[in-house]
C-alpha cells in the first residue's frame, strides 16, 4: 500500500478501503496510548514531595519508606539522615540497613504475632480472665479482665504509669501493674493502654515457658528472616541506629526510648523491638499471605489471622476502632495515619518515635514508614506534621495500587 495520499478522488477511496481491511485484519498495529505523566506510580515522583516535606518541615531528619504487595515491593527508599548534621557521610538512611526503635511496633510484631501462635497451639484462650495465666493479677475488678480484652484495648486499665519513676526495679515495676485496677468497666471504652500490653507480654512468659523476646526470637523473627529486627540490640550496630534522644547534645541510640520498658529491662510487651523497613516489609507481606512463610508453609494458620485482624471493637464515630492488638479503621484522627482512601478492612499501628505500618489486604498493599520523630525535632508539631505525611503516603499509595 503506497505511503503517499493519492488526489485523485477515487483513489482516495480505495487506499482507505485497504487502510480499514488491514486495521481489520490485524496487519497494521493499532497505535497505543503513550504513559500518562500524571498517572500516580510507585516511583520517587509519588513519594518523595511527601517525605521529604516531613524533613523540610522539621518533623524527622531521616526516613525510610517501604511500599508492596505480598510477594514484592514496590517502592523502597532511604530520605535523610539519622540526625540534622550533614557532617558524617555514613548518616544517611538507607532503608535496608538502618535501624529503627520501633516504640509500640514491638505491640504487633513481637507480641501480638507470638500470642496468635500461642492462641494456635491452645496454650492461650482469648475469653480466659488474664488471672489464669498471671494469678497476681488480682486487684479490685480484675476478674472479668480477659486476654481479648487486653488486646482490643477495653480492660479499661488506664493509659499508663510512671513505672520508670516509681519502681526499683523490673521485678517491682511488674508487681505495680499487677496491681492495677481498671477506671471503667471492661468491655465498655477502648482506652489505648501500655498496661494491656506489658501485660500481654507477662501472659507470652508464662504460657510459652520463655522470656518475650526469646520466644518471639525463635518463633516469629527467625522464621521470617527478620535479621536485623531485634530487642537491645548490641553497641556494634549502634552507628547504624536512629537516635531517638540525646544526652549533653550528643544523640542516644540503641537504648530503648520508652522509660517504662526501659525500666523493665528493655524487653517489654509495648516497647523494645528494634528493626528496619525492609524487615518489616517482610513481615507485612507474612500478614498478607495470611500466616505463610515464602514457602507456603503457615506459622499462623490463616483462620487466625483472620479472626486477629479484623475489627472487634468500634463504639461509633470518632472512637478508635480496634483489631485483636492492631488498629482498624478508623482509625478516631481527624487526620488519620492511614490516609482515608485504605479499605474497610485495613489494619496497622503506629510508634511514638515516629514509626507506622499499615496493610490494606484487599489491595494487597502494604506501606511501611519509619522515622526518627522523637529525635529533636525542629517543628513545633512534629506529630501533627508526621500524621500528615503518613497519610498523604498511604493515600498516594492506595491511588497508584488502583492506577495499575
Amino acid at each position: 500500500m503506497p505511503d503517499v495520499w493519492l488526489p485523485h478522488s477515487g483513489h482516495l477511496v480505495v487506499t482507505t478501503f485497504l487502510l480499514l481491511s488491514a486495521l481489520q485484519a490485524g496487519s497494521v498495529p493499532t497505535p497505543r496510548p503513550g504513559p500518562n505523566p500524571r498517572q500516580p506510580r510507585f516511583d520517587a515522583g509519588t513519594f518523595d514531595s511527601l517525605v521529604e516535606g516531613g524533613i523540610r518541615r522539621g518533623a524527622y531528619p531521616g526516613a525510610a519508606l517501604v511500599v508492596g504487595r505480598r510477594d514484592t515491593v514496590l517502592f523502597a527508599k532511604g530520605y535523610g539522615r539519622l540526625t540534622w548534621s550533614a557532617a558524617s557521610a555514613g548518616s544517611r538512611v538507607d532503608a535496608d540497613s538502618t535501624i529503627y526503635d520501633l516504640a509500640s511496633l514491638t505491640k504487633v510484631i513481637a507480641t501480638t504475632t507470638s500470642l496468635m501462635l500461642l492462641v494456635d497451639r491452645g496454650k492461650v484462650r482469648l475469653d480466659a480472665a488474664v488471672a489464669t495465666y498471671v494469678p497476681e493479677f488480682s486487684g479490685s475488678g480484675t476478674a472479668a479482665i480477659t486476654v481479648r480484652h487486653l488486646l482490643t484495648h477495653t480492660s479499661g486499665l488506664r493509659a499508663t504509669l510512671p513505672l520508670y519513676r516509681d519502681a526499683r526495679d523490673a521485678p517491682d515495676a511488674l508487681r505495680i501493674v499487677f496491681a492495677e485496677r481498671p477506671v471503667v468497666p471492661p468491655g465498655t471504652r477502648v482506652i489505648y493502654s501500655d498496661l494491656n500490653a506489658i501485660l500481654l507480654g507477662e501472659i507470652v512468659r508464662r504460657a510459652s515457658g520463655e522470656s518475650l523476646d526469646a520466644f518471639a526470637s525463635r518463633e516469629v523473627l527467625g522464621p521470617l528472616g527478620l535479621e536485623h529486627t531485634l530487642f537491645r540490640p548490641p553497641p556494634a550496630l549502634r552507628p547504624r541506629i536512629a537516635p531517638t534522644g540525646a544526652w549533653h547534645g550528643h544523640p542516644v541510640a540503641g537504648v530503648v526510648n520508652d522509660q517504662n520498658a526501659a525500666k523493665l529491662g528493655g524487653v517489654a510487651g509495648h516497647a523494645g523491638l528494634f528493626g528496619t523497613a525492609t524487615d518489616l516489609a517482610r513481615f507485612a507481606q507474612f500478614m498478607l499471605r495470611r500466616g505463610a512463610l515464602p514457602d507456603g508453609r503457615h506459622l499462623v494458620t490463616p483462620e487466625t489471622v483472620r479472626l486477629f485482624t479484623t475489627k472487634a471493637v468500634d463504639f461509633g464515630r470518632g472512637t478508635e476502632a480496634r483489631a485483636l492488638g492492631w488498629q482498624a479503621v478508623p482509625t478516631g484522627e481527624k487526620t488519620s495515619s492511614a490516609g482515608v482512601l485504605f479499605g474497610p478492612h485495613s489494619y496497622g499501628h503506629t510508634g511514638w518515635t515516629g514509626t507506622s505500618l499499615w496493610i490494606d489486604p484487599d489491595r494487597d498493599l502494604f506501606v511501611v514508614l519509619l522515622t526518627n520523630r522523637a529525635y529533636a525535632p525542629r517543628a513545633r508539631r512534629p506529630f501533627t506534621v508526621l500524621k500528615e505525611v503518613r497519610g498523604g503516603v498511604a493515600d498516594a499509595a492506595a491511588r497508584a495500587s488502583d492506577a495499575r
